[in-house]
């Protein structure tokens, strides 16, 4: 299967420091792997409704929640790119993965069968100088994966708070040139290792 890579940004700030370091990181991804990019401030959804013990999810046809699932059940490899805010991923991307749960409960969508074996990636910027405090986030999408049966590549860490400061982080911007080719390891609970 030809690689297939879906950007999921979750600033709420265009090209801000997390978009500027994924990008870097794209950069580096051969000629013929497909890249999807895909703005969550640009492309708003609606707070998701738990309606498992109501009624079936209908799978979305139009807008842009059918845009988001028919992308993210595309995709090889799935970076989600958010800042740090508030120690965790940014509310429109808790937004969209609070959408999992209604689209593997879906009939006919087979979402965790799909992304079963396919690789899920973070990148962030932190104004803060020790990455331990993004533990929550890291924690987040790697639980995510697992739960999914899917691998994790790790998160790739910018310093930054200023629109542009990513850029001066030169640690930061030689991690992404090699990010993306790296082996993801089949995502595991802490609990597990």
């Amino acid at each position: 299967m030809t690689r297939r890579f879906l950007f999921v940004l979750g600033s709420a700030r265009a090209d801000g420091n997390t978009e500027l370091l994924a990008r870097r990181a794209a950069e580096q991804l051969p000629p013929d792997v497909e890249q999807q990019w895909i703005d969550l401030a640009e492309h708003p959804i609606p707070d998701f409704e738990d309606l498992r013990h109501d009624s079936d999810h209908v799978r979305p046809t139009e807008g842009n929640l059918a845009l988001l699932l028919d992308a993210t059940l595309a995709a090889t490899d799935l970076v989600i790119a958010s800042p740090l805010y508030w120690y965790s991923v940014s509310a429109h991307t808790k937004r969209y993965l609070d959408h999992w749960s209604g689209w593997l409960r879906t009939p006919g969508v087979d979402f965790k069968e799909t992304l079963a074996g396919r690789t899920l990636w973070g990148v962030t910027a932190l104004a803060h100088r020790e990455e331990v405090v993004a533990d929550p986030l890291v924690g987040t999408l790697n639980n995510s994966a697992a739960y999914l049966g899917m691998r994790f590549g790790g998160v790739l860490f910018g310093n930054g708070s200023k629109p542009g400061d990513v850029l001066n982080d030169t640690e930061a911007l030689t991690r992404a040139k090699t990010f993306f080719a790296q082996e993801a390891p089949l995502a595991r609970y802490l609990y597990e290792e």
